[in-house]
């Protein structure tokens, strides 16, 4: 599942209310148990349990019958201090040296534990974990005193503090209920080009880059922190990536001699602090982050506390004024502005673990649903800071700034723009190229009533059972049904494509009187629409728990197949409902939704 992210802010919050923990340095990790077996993933969804082979095989052997624990691979050193550099050497010949911290525990023994305070969590997690702690160790904390223990650590060489509210429940978003107070500045940025140097070294700097406000932008040099081994690896990694332009526009003296390369490594950088003009002071190489892709490296600066913080107060909380909250959207039901936002500010703990950190497009409806309504993927800007940008190349080889949101202050911001829904790609901004799920939307030709709809979901989830994959139904809050399967990052879109049609084509072929795959709306009439198009590179579903700009506000919604028996509409939850929504998320009937540990199949 989605993993609650930390925000960076300036300083350490006050009070007993957070616990703060050592930050470490390394990937994280959602390490999954059940049947006396376990897989790691990385935050994106790639299934790396080849790669953390030691800590899966401790995993396995915890007197569980299932869990999902949330933590960090590390390497330590004597005392304590964790090193990214130290863990990428390790992967490359000492898997040994690896420890995981465990931090979290969302699901034990079939129970959903995301809802419960997090000292609960941490508690049972304690308490399932071995006392020696050999390879899978408890990532301890202390209550209060937040800024002394920075001190402390700052003092002995090591990055920082993770602050959590300690009543908090799990978010897999940024929710401003987690966040992270750093020693020294450090994150990814996009490596662009190289400099030659004038010794018998391999080069004398890496030029970097960073995607700021959608555009990817130079960022400054590094030339410290570099092995004479590591020099040669990126040598050897930069060179069939050579281009003749650059990606982003240095001054000339600085990147003179340039070898310019195409824009897809990622390197972690330590820093002092970044310059007026936007560069580095003092930046020192880490190390390759293979787990996040170029797409993803966005500028990250230091929040104040107070304001990251106070989304961790409610749910509901906002920084976002909403303006002219009583204009009505919906004028057959005197729906106002006001009462949408309100929903997006109630869901939006349940809704970002499925839109957060995907590009998306706003359907924008500024004077009603019925007027002027239009799709939007760009920004010129007008957002604001909370509406972000993900920097993905099109066809023709320049890049385009896509929208993403990942905190509830972007998803009101776009409602203060006059946005009434929210599609996503079926890929997260980690890796644009590799789908985390399909979608199959079954779309009913005019006149057929619902049960044709419900029979066809039922179809298409036993064929796809078949061949094992889960699946979940969505009401879309339109005329059909969504029947999603989530999928590990692993396959890329033509294969995703590819997969999709065919399976569409060989319904259709085998059921044709209720099935179709034509594109041609003529060759639909009394049928269902197997529409695989969601399912490429580009295009979009609507969100669950979207609002639709359609009559009464009707709302996207996962449900369970057991509800898909006697559920009467595709339209069924609708804007009021935001107390229903929140009830049925954490129901336990619904755990498990969106979790992938499933890939594509032959057909």
């Amino acid at each position: 599942m989605a993993v609650q992210l930390a925000t960076l802010v300036d300083s350490v919050p006050a009070g007993d209310r957070w616990v703060h923990e050592m930050k470490y340095d390394g990937y994280r990790l959602e390490v999954a148990v059940g049947g006396g077996k376990a897989k790691a993933y990385t935050r994106s969804g790639l299934d790396w349990s080849e790669k953390f082979a030691d800590i899966v095989e401790s995993a396995s052997g915890l007197e569980v019958r299932s869990a999902l624990i949330d933590g960090e691979a590390v390497v330590l050193d004597e005392a304590g201090r964790s090193s990214f550099q130290a863990l990428q050497n390790a992967l490359k010949g000492a898997p040994a040296a690896i420890d995981y911290i465990a931090f979290d525990l969302l699901e034990l023994d079939g129970e959903d534990l995301t809802q419960l305070p997090l000292t609960e969590r941490k508690k049972r997690l304690r308490s399932i974990l071995p006392a020696s702690g050999d390879r899978i160790r408890f990532s301890d904390h202390i209550a209060g005193s937040g800024e002394k223990l920075l001190q402390s650590f700052c003092e002995a060489g090591l990055e920082g503090v993770i602050s959590k509210k300690a009543d908090g429940k799990y978010v897999g978003s940024r929710s401003g209920g987690w966040l992270k107070t750093k020693c020294i500045r450090r994150q990814e940025f996009v490596i662009v080009g190289w400099t030659p140097s004038d010794k018998s070294r391999g080069f004398r700097s890496l030029i970097l880059g960073v995607h700021d406000a959608g555009e990817l932008r130079y960022a400054g040099k590094v030339g410290t922190g570099f092995s004479m081994d590591e020099m040669f690896r990126l040598l050897e990694l930069m060179r069939p990536m050579a281009r003749k332009d650059a990606t982003v526009a240095a001054p000339r003296v600085e990147v003179r001699g340039a070898h310019w390369i195409d824009p897809s490594l990622v390197a972690e950088i330590a820093f002092t602090e970044m310059t007026n003009e936007g560069t580095l002071r003092h930046p020192s190489y880490l190390g390759l982050r293979e787990d996040k892709k170029a797409e993803a490296v966005v500028l990250e600066t230091p929040a104040a506390v107070e304001a990251a913080a106070s989304h961790a107060a409610a749910p509901t909380t906002t920084t976002i004024a909403i303006s002219n909250r009583d204009r009505v959207i919906y004028p057959e039901s005197n729906i106002t502005k006001g009462q949408l936002a309100d929903h997006y500010a109630a869901v939006a703990d349940i809704m970002l673990p499925w839109a957060g950190s995907r590009p998306i497009s706003l359907v924008r409806c500024p004077q009603e649903r019925a007027k002027k309504c239009f799709f939007q993927k760009h920004d010129a800007g007008t957002f604001g800071e909370t509406v972000k940008h993900v920097g993905i190349l099109e066809k023709d080889g320049h890049e385009e700034p896509y929208l993403f949101v990942d905190t509830p202050d972007g998803l009101l911001s776009c409602v203060q723009m006059g946005t009434i829904e929210f599609h996503g790609w079926g890929a997260r901004i980690e890796d644009v190229e590799k789908a985390d799920r399909l979608v199959f939307d079954l779309d009913p030709d005019e006149g057929l009533d619902f049960e044709a709809v419900r029979t066809a979901a039922f179809h298409f989830r036993d064929i796809l059972g078949t061949i094992g994959l889960e699946t979940f139904p969505m009401v879309t809050g339109g005329k059909g049904i969504h029947v999603i399967v989530p999928l590990v990052p692993k396959a890329e879109w033509p294969e995703v494509k590819d997969f999709a049609h065919r399976l569409a084509q060989a319904v259709a072929q085998t059921d044709p009187a209720n099935f179709t795959a034509a594109l041609p709306k003529a060759q639909r009439k009394g049928r269902i629409f197997v529409d695989y198009l969601r399912n490429q590179r580009g295009a979009t579903a609507v969100m669950p728990y979207s609002v639709r700009a359609r009559p009464q506000a009707p709302i996207a919604a996962p449900i369970t197949w057991k509800e898909m028996e006697s559920i009467s509409s595709p339209a069924n939850f609708h804007v009021g409902d935001a107390a229903t929504l929140l009830k049925r998320a954490a129901s336990k009937a619904l755990v498990g939704w969106g979790r992938a540990d499933q890939v594509l199949p032959d057909l």
